[in-house]
């Protein structure tokens, strides 16, 4: 089992791979969170989660999408929409001069809206924000505007 010092010195020494969900609905809106902890704490931001060491991306994907939306998905439902990065100053351990570095996989699926009952404990509220919002809003995070430039 790894400690919170091994993750941290993976953290400070190599980015961290992750699968960003895009959860769009029948009526042009798309998932967005509050994130509770760093990095991005406070802004809204897409369901994700990092890929684990030795876990294959339909795993991690099918993972990712039931603890962050609480509804088992296949990786073969989801559109690629491509490779990300994303830099942070912080860090999930508030440990000072220690940025948090992503290297993301973004995937779009299209749900109907009724068929997500989101328990996350990773953010405060769930709210589908229309898509034509999503880049003017200040509170959704840069990273997460980006997925809709």
């Amino acid at each position: 089992m790894h400690t919170k010092k091994d993750f941290l010195h993976v953290v400070k020494c190599a980015p961290l791979v992750s699968i960003d969900l895009i959860v769009k609905n029948q009526e042009d809106e798309v998932l967005l969170g509050r994130r509770n902890n760093e990095p991005a704490r406070g802004f809204l931001f897409v369901p994700g989660g990092r890929i684990l060491k030795n876990e294959r991306l339909p795993a991690a994907f099918a993972r990712i999408a039931q603890t962050e939306l609480n509804r088992s998905l296949k990786w073969e439902e989801a559109a690629f929409l491509g490779v990300y990065e994303h830099l942070y100053d912080t860090n999930a351990f508030g440990a000072k001069a220690i940025s948090t570095h992503y290297i993301v996989l973004a995937y779009v699926i299209n749900i109907f809206k009724e068929q997500i009952q989101p328990n996350d404990p990773q953010h405060s509220e769930l709210i589908w924000v229309p898509v034509r919002k999503i880049v003017d809003d200040p509170k959704v995070h840069l990273n997460t505007q980006i997925y809709f430039r």
